[in-house]
């Protein structure tokens, strides 16, 4: 099946590119494209696409926004000719940043984030006993069972992860996003763009640290209320 791409530009030049650019990938397909990202708010009601290309700067509605509104957003690559936004982005977990005027060698490197993103397949959590586990790809080949209650800190290495446990590190390729989401988020937490811990393996929190097996963890300044409001609910 084709990867489903939507544009939303308020520039059709720009429009015009990105879609010339995606008819030459014969795996990706332009289902529809809007000027304004109000119109393409209602055409997501009743439509699913797998990857968005947004612009920011755009009237009434902002890419920012936009993204913001967005309850389970897909992928997101934004389009601009600013590069301050990237850092704001960042903290939305787009997939990538693309600049204009975009070239096209660039954008193909984007395009492979967006298919390694989606042929990243995980198993969800299972449960055998009581004690939940998932399966991870560790090599091209090999799947490894870790026990969630095994699990102290998963730390961000770009388009990978490395997961520390009681028992080993393993490095596997994904994103904090969607790891964290596989988890159950009464044990886990997103402490930082880089960090998502196992609460029950905290030390110790001081200020906008917390500690676990010795080591200490700065918490992000956008994520330091959920963090101590989740630890204080666990408190006695």
């Amino acid at each position: 099946m084709k990867i489903k791409c939507l544009i939303i530009d308020d520039e059709p030049l720009a429009i015009n590119v990105i879609k010339n650019y995606l008819d030459q990938i014969e795996d990706f397909e332009v289902i529809s494209t809007f000027s304004n990202a109000i119109d393409s708010l209602n055409f997501l009601k009743t439509n699913t696409v797998d990857v968005i290309f947004l612009d920011i700067n755009m009237p009434v509605l902002d890419g920012i926004s936009f993204i913001k509104s967005l309850e389970n957003p897909p992928l997101v690559i934004i389009t601009s000719a600013y590069e301050e936004f990237a850092i704001e982005t960042y903290e939305l977990d787009v997939l990538d940043y693309l600049v204009k005027p975009i070239e096209f060698p660039r954008f193909m490197k984007a395009l492979n984030k967006v298919n390694r993103r989606l042929e990243n397949n995980k198993v969800p959590y299972e449960s055998t006993n009581d004690r939940p586990y998932l399966f991870v790809k560790i090599d091209k080949k090999k799947m490894k069972k870790i026990f969630l209650d095994e699990i102290l800190i998963i730390e961000s290495l770009k388009d990978y992860l490395k997961i520390n446990t009681t028992t080993g590190k393993f490095i596997i390729h994904s994103t904090l996003s969607d790891f964290t989401n596989l988890l159950p988020a009464r044990d886990f937490i997103r402490i930082h763009r880089s960090y998502t811990i196992a609460i029950d393996k905290i030390d110790a929190v001081e200020g906008n640290s917390i500690e676990i097996e010795g080591l200490r963890y700065v918490i992000g300044r956008s994520y330091i209320e959920e963090v101590k409001q989740k630890i204080l609910n666990s408190s006695i």
